[in-house]
């Protein structure tokens, strides 16, 4: 498929007017979208929204997330599904090209820096302390992939991407990607300045003091779906929430402050409040597609980018949990990598279900291709399996899955430069150098046994670590994966870095 070279100047402005514009669409005189021939997709991405952050799966007592559910209701909820990586741009640009983050090069959350780089490398050095120098991701995602978004424009759908990109500045932004509409227009990792008014996006302002951005958002993108008229669209709705700055409404902070139990790992009273914000808007996307009749043809994914923060402070505690899991955002333990999903899809979910195959973000791609009956793109690997068998509710096995994050962050529970292979119910971590005499190092897990992963039996299992770290072997050649290397300066009795702000900002 040949990439679109050109756009009209029309999408390439709108971010600048469309506030104004789509104030008429949203007026009480618009009339119901006709359904189209044509399957609708909408796809919401949370921010760092955890496994255990919603009411999905029994996590937990605090948070309210009562649009997610009754957005499951209507679909498949998926108990083992995985971002792409412990972190946010990664996770995206997997989604996007079907493509998994050791292939495209981007396994970190990098892309709102200066520094155009679409290609990783791996850096000069590393400290005496460490065994591995790590990789520098790439900081854009390269136009030369053809993205989802580009693959449903050519076949005549209309594309528009409300929220957080993380994925490059221009001329990386959604509308060099495939997206006729973009907004806010900012390439940030979280809002410009606050989740409250006032902001400081460049071209994007409140409608009146105190707006909150995540409704802004629901508002916009539902004024467009308004806008539409019968034509078939995709629509990405990206939320900012919950990623930090960690702030809401003043109302809804207090409503949680008082049901805080000081005993629960879940105990931020403002993260509460954040995750009320998007559910929220799960439900006025919802609400816009029953009343203008779209229900019967328009496909919804929900799936965050990565699991919940477990380390910046927030009202004196952590933003969040994600118990019964280990660890969390930054972090390749189950906390960081597994995610709340949601699917539904006219005509071929069974409504109220739920599936323990195991997923990955970079499925969505070849998916939804293969459900809307297009081809895939002529030479452009996919990583992503078609899981549509999982959805119509049929045994399916995908294969392992993998997740690569060549990376050091000092946060609670995390590693150095780590590959890990799921298998079935096994997981396997390889550490990249962490053994004796520039060996790497493992951690072996039986999920099923043992979700919190508190037991490592490497040692019990030599053959399947063996078996295992084949997988990862082969997965990282056939990705040309950019690795770590060895760090000849290392240094036993080195002093290790520390940190006392961890914060990644994806």
């Amino acid at each position: 498929m040949e990439r679109p070279r050109c756009w009209s100047w029309l999408p390439r402005v709108c971010f600048l007017c469309l506030p104004l514009c789509l104030a008429n669409f949203a007026s009480r005189d618009c009339f119901p979208a006709e359904p189209s021939a044509k399957v609708n997709l909408i796809f919401i991405l949370a921010d760092d929204l955890g496994w255990s952050d919603t009411t999905l799966f029994g996590t937990t007592r605090l948070y309210q997330t009562p649009n997610l559910e009754r957005l499951a209701r209507r679909g498949v909820v998926f108990t083992r599904a995985y971002a792409a990586s412990p972190l946010c741009s990664p996770t995206r640009a997997s989604i996007l090209t079907g493509m998994h983050p050791a292939r495209v090069g981007i396994t970190a959350p990098t892309c709102h820096l200066p520094q155009v780089m679409l290609r990783p490398t791996v850096r000069p050095a590393a400290a005496p302390a460490e065994k591995a120098v790590v990789v520098e991701s790439a900081t854009r995602l390269d136009t030369q992939y053809v993205t989802l978004a580009e693959h449903l424009k050519a076949a005549g759908y209309a594309t528009a991407f409300f929220g957080k990109w993380h994925l490059g500045r221009e001329p990386y932004s959604p509308l060099e990607q495939g997206f006729d509409v973009d907004v806010p227009h900012w390439f940030g990792p979280g809002p410009a300045g606050s989740y409250v008014a006032p902001w400081k996006f460049p071209a994007f302002r409140e409608r009146a003091p105190g707006e909150h951005i995540e409704d802004r958002m629901g508002d916009e993108a539902v004024a467009w779906l308004e806008s539409q008229k019968g034509r078939p669209f995709f629509l990405n709705y990206w939320q900012f929430s919950v990623h930090a700055p960690f702030d809401a409404k003043r109302e809804l902070i207090e409503k949680y402050r008082e049901r805080i139990d000081p005993n629960s790992p879940q105990r931020c009273p403002t993260y509460a409040a954040m995750v009320q914000s998007l559910d929220e808007n799960v439900g006025k996307i919802l609400d816009a597609v029953d009343r203008l009749g779209l229900s019967r043809n328009t496909a919804i994914i929900f799936f965050s980018d990565n699991g919940g923060n477990m380390y910046n402070q927030v009202d004196g505690t952590f933003p969040t949990s994600n118990a019964p899991l280990r660890g969390g955002k930054a972090t390749v333990y189950e906390g960081g990598i597994r995610v709340p999903a949601v699917v539904v899809w006219p005509g071929l979910t069974e409504p109220d279900t739920r599936s323990d195959a195991l997923i990955q973000s970079t499925d969505f791609y070849p998916t939804i291709l293969s459900l809307l009956g297009l081809p895939p793109t002529p030479n452009q690997a996919v990583d992503g399996k078609d899981i549509s068998p999982a959805l119509r509710g049929e045994n399916f096995d995908r294969g392992p899955i993998f997740t690569y994050f060549p990376h050091s962050p000092k946060v609670p529970d995390s590693l150095p430069p780590s590959a890990v292979v799921h298998r079935g119910d096994w997981k396997l971590i390889r550490v990249f150098f962490g053994g004796e005499n520039g060996a790497h190092s493992y951690q072996l897990y039986n999920l099923k046994a043992d979700l919190g992963e508190s037991r490592d039996i490497a040692s019990e299992r030599p053959d399947l670590v063996r078996e295992l770290d084949d997988l990862i072997t082969a997965f990282l050649n056939e990705t040309g994966a950019v690795l770590p290397r060895a760090n000849p300066r290392y240094d036993p009795n080195a002093t290790p870095r520390t940190s006392n702000a961890p914060n990644p900002a994806g």
